[in-house]
């Protein structure tokens, strides 16, 4: 997956157009993520993420980065061994494309917010 396009409410992954919340996983993409409070990220959230396996998690946080990532949530998923990266969501989308390309056989997701 690679991501073409990012701007407030609107991304380009694989030449595809989702103007949603979203997961990049290495093989799908799934839309219209939506968290339990909105701007604050939980645990449960990213259940599918935990239960899929992942290497490394980059968590985008907002065009403003608005979306709260409770220091609880970082350090349960590197407990279970997950890498995590927090940025804005701009930043979010650069470290995505630059990490997914050199880590080669990681398992690499994103978790975007595309406002805020």
């Amino acid at each position: 997956m690679k991501i073409n396009n990012y701007e407030f409410g609107r991304i380009e992954i694989n030449n595809k157009i989702y103007e949603s919340d979203v997961i990049i996983f290495p093989n799908r993409v799934i839309d219209n993520w939506w968290r339990k409070e909105g701007h604050r990220l939980d645990i449960d959230d990213l259940n599918e993420i935990i239960e899929r396996g992942v290497d490394i998690l980059i968590i985008g946080t907002g065009a403003n980065g608005l979306m709260d990532v409770p220091e609880e949530v970082v350090e349960s998923l590197r407990s279970r061994g997950i890498e995590v990266i927090v940025e804005k969501t701009g930043t979010a989308c650069e470290r995505y494309n630059e990490i997914s390309e050199k880590e080669v056989g990681k398992k690499v997701v994103a978790a975007l917010h595309l406002t805020c």
